[in-house]
Order: C-alpha cells, then structure tokens, then sequence
C-alpha cells in the first residue's frame, strides 16, 4: 500500500521526503521492522518509540511516523510528523486494514466492572438471533466461533483491525470489544468506527496507571467524547458518574437502571444461586445468571439488543437462553452440599457485589467463606479496603497470594491486613499458598456453606517473577470439592 494513501486520514504537521513510496509494513515495535515498514514511534508508559527512530533506520524503514524528528535524518526515510503518534497509528492501521469497523457494527463496553460480561454477552446474543459476530475481550477475541487468545482487554490499533479485519471476511455482521481506561488513554481505539458505546460503572481501579480517580474517569468519558452522531451511548443512571459520560457525546443518549425510570428498566423478581428472574420493561425471563451486578450487565444488553434494532420478543427469548462467562460467578457443587463460586472480581466494588449477590440469595444466616488476594504491581491503595470488605461480608476469610508479579506475596497479604480491625483478623486466616487456601475453605466448609474465590476468574495462570505458572481456581475447587479435602 502506497504511503500516501496510508497518512491520508492522518493530521500531519510536517512531511520530508517521498510520499508516493510503497510500504510493506506498519509497526510500532523497532525490533520488527524489516526494509519498507513503516515504523510509528509512539511514547509508551516505560519506553519512548522516538528514542528507537535509529534502529528503525538501520534496519530499512522506508517511512517514520513521529511526534519529533530524530537529530540525524536518513535520505533514505520519508519522515511524517504529527501532533500525536498514538492517534495517528490508530487511523493508520484502520486504513492498512481497509476501515474493517465500517464494515460491520461495532459496540464498544467500558467501565470498572461488568465489561466483560456485557460485551461477551453481546456477541453471544447476536449468534443466538442468527447473526455472525465477534468478540474482543479479556477472556478471548473470537471471530465467531473461533478463538483468538489476548493478553489485552484492548489490543494495539494494528491488532484491534487485524482482528476486525479477520471478522469482516469472515462474514462478521456485528462485534462487541470492551474498551479498557488503558486503551481510551493511549488512543488505541481511535479511527475506529462504534455503532454504540456502553457505560457499566465506575469504581477504583488502575489508579497505578492513572493516579486519580478524576484522570480514571475522563480516561473512560473520552470513549464517549468520540463517538460519532449516528451512534448510540447507553450509561447506567444508577452510577453516579452515568450521567457525566454522555455530556459531551455527539451520540444519542439513552439510559438503564434497576432503581429508577430509564429507558430500559430492570428489575429483579426472584434470585437463586443458579439463576434470576428478571423483568425488563415489564416483561419477565427466567435467566442462568445471579446477583444485582448480573442484572445491570443483562439490562444493559437488553438495552443495546433494542437499541441495535433487533426484535424485543426475540431478544427477551435469547436472553434466556444466555450462559454466565467462564470465571464470572461461575458455580461448583458438591454432593454434601457445598458452593463455591469462582469469580473474576478484583476491586473493592467487585467483591463487594459479588458478596451481596450471595448473602441475597442465602440469607442472613448462611455461612460464607471468602478466599481473596491482590494483584502485585497494581494499586496498592486498594488492598486494605478490599479484606476490609470482604471480611464485614464474609464469616470466614481467607487472604492468599493472587498473582504477585514481581512482588513478594507476603507484602501484598500484609497491606491488606491493614484494613481490618480486630474482631475480623480473629475470622481471617493467612495462606500464601493459593491452592493450600482453597483446600483450607473446603475443609471448613458445612453443607449449605457458600465459598466465594475471587481475583483470578478465567485466568489458568499466577503471574511470579515474570513468570507465568499454570493455576486454575476452576480446577483446583473442582478436585477439593469431589474429593472433600
């Protein structure tokens, strides 16, 4: 593809050099240009893309993306400056890819908690109502029914239009992403074409990354900000910063909530460990999923069904029909009458609407068992609140290490040991060891106890000293509840 055509969509400040040149290639990432790449030097979080410009050099780039020229200029090179790397590698790789996002209609999910859930769900309703679709999340990227792996919630823009690409050949008429505060920040979704936006809530997280809870929050509004008129924006009216997502929006505004009038209104009927009875604008169906959280994430895709222009009866159907996503409440049983719940929540807020969801459905007499951690490397800050609540939920705790990264285990288990008082570090016990943690609640478990193991979900892995060690919590509570250990 000729270079020109590449930059067409690009605000450039400055050009030296040809622009009618052919490029083989776009990267970011100098360690993979090869003679006739286009390299994008973009300032990362720990590494500046502008200090690899030589090495690009070196090894054949015809053409550099920058915000500021290097000192020494190869004849060799076009050089394009522009205000912002960032979002010109974002428009640039949706031109490389042929614009796949206007190709198919595209909902972008963002928030604290319930991302994956909604967009998940969201593509699963498209394939139940007989559309193909696909799926960028935390979990994994499919393109309908095949599975991609991640790393990301959000990919790089070069993979986000790959990926699009792949699902527009495909015959893909729809796809869900979810949009990470990470992805909004650094620009990664920009020249992406949405159909519609999806709020779900705003609690504390990343604030390793973004520091404020206010830099946090704009970080998701900035989604909005740049959505475009002929899209929608649903927010929870719930939230307290609902509202504040949609101010600057040029898309049409449209709300969900549990607690008050909105355009798409739920509420909850009945709740039982395995399921709930939902109405939504009046109409009930019977649903696999549990807890208050899971009826805002199924409001929400109420919503955006409708909002998309798929048929209500049809949509209330296949909303029945739905399954929980793996690691998300997701429910083990055991022949003496045991639950444990696995679940991805790994934010004060998450604990807590988990915890909530189960004393709901057991009452205030039920016994529950919390197994809990705190990722290393990440918001220190969070840590004691998150025993803290756990521990005024819960009558038995239990801290252990989640994925310490390059932490020591025992630190993070003492910062959370900050946050509670007395009478909780009588009910809390301390184990490192993970899976000793997990054997431990079995043990003490009785029948009617309910076991919630959260932080670690769908991930089959922990993360120490840079290296990734297969654990599952799935597996692990499976072999301790058949083998009552």
């Amino acid at each position: 593809m000729r270079l020109n055509r590449i930059i067409s969509p690009v605000e450039i400040t400055e050009i030296i050099g040809e622009q009618d040149k052919e490029i083989t290639a776009i990267t970011s990432d100098s360690r993979r240009v090869e003679p006739g790449t286009l390299f994008v030097a973009v300032p990362g979080v720990s590494v500046d893309g502008h200090d690899f410009i030589h090495k690009a050099q070196e090894a054949g780039a015809s053409a550099v993306v920058c915000e500021r020229l290097p000192e020494q200029l190869s004849s060799a090179v076009t050089y394009v400056v522009v205000p912002s790397s960032a979002i010109a590698l974002g428009y640039m790789a949706s031109e490389w890819w042929g614009n796949p996002s206007r190709s198919l209609r595209l909902v972008g999910v963002t928030g604290t908690n319930g991302k994956t859930t909604t967009a998940t769900l969201i593509y699963e309703m498209a394939r139940l109502l007989g559309h193909k679709a696909g799926l960028l999340s935390t979990v994994c990227n499919y393109v309908e029914t095949t599975p991609y792996p991640t790393d990301h919630t959000t990919p790089d823009p070069l993979t986000i239009n790959e990926m699009l690409r792949r699902m527009v050949d495909a015959g893909c008429e729809y796809c869900a992403m979810e949009v990470s505060s990470h992805a909004a920040h650094q620009h990664r979704i920009a020249g992406l074409h949405f159909e519609g936006g999806i709020f779900t809530n705003l609690t504390r997280d990343h604030l390793d990354y973004h520091k404020t809870v206010e830099a946090y929050l704009q970080a998701k509004k900035s989604f909005f900000d740049h959505l475009p008129s002929t899209a929608f924006a649903l927010t929870n009216a719930d939230d307290k910063v609902g509202d504040v997502m949609l101010q600057n929006t040029a898309a049409s505004r449209h709300n969900y909530s549990l607690r008050s009038e909105a355009d798409f209104k739920g509420r909850i009927v009945e709740q039982r460990l395995d399921g709930t009875l939902l109405s939504l604008n009046g109409h009930e169906v019977e649903t696999l999923f549990t807890g208050r959280f899971n009826a805002y994430n199924l409001t929400a895709v109420y919503g955006a069904s409708i909002l998309l222009g798929w048929d209500n009866e049809e949509v209330l159907r296949a909303i029945s029909a739905l399954v929980p996503v793996a690691g998300r409440f997701q429910a083990f049983h055991s022949a003496k009458g045991v639950t444990a719940i696995v679940d991805y929540a790994h934010t004060p807020d998450a604990v807590v609407n988990v915890l909530q969801a189960i004393r709901e459905v057991i009452g205030h007499k039920g016994e529950i068992i919390t197994v809990v951690g705190a990722g290393g490397n990440r918001d220190k800050g969070k840590r004691p609140i998150m025993a803290r609540e756990a521990a005024a939920r819960s009558q038995r705790l239990i801290l252990t290490s989640d994925n310490p990264r390059f932490e020591e285990p025992e630190d993070i288990l003492a910062d959370m040991e900050e946050g509670l008082d007395e009478e909780a570090r009588t009910r809390t016990l301390h184990i490192t060891d993970r899976r000793q943690a997990i054997r431990t609640a079995v043990a003490l478990a009785h029948p009617g106890t309910v076991i919630l193991i959260a932080g670690k979900g769908h991930e089959d892995y922990q993360e120490i000293k840079g290296m990734k060690h297969h654990f599952d919590d799935r597996e692990v509570v499976r072999e301790c509840l058949e083998s009552n250990v």
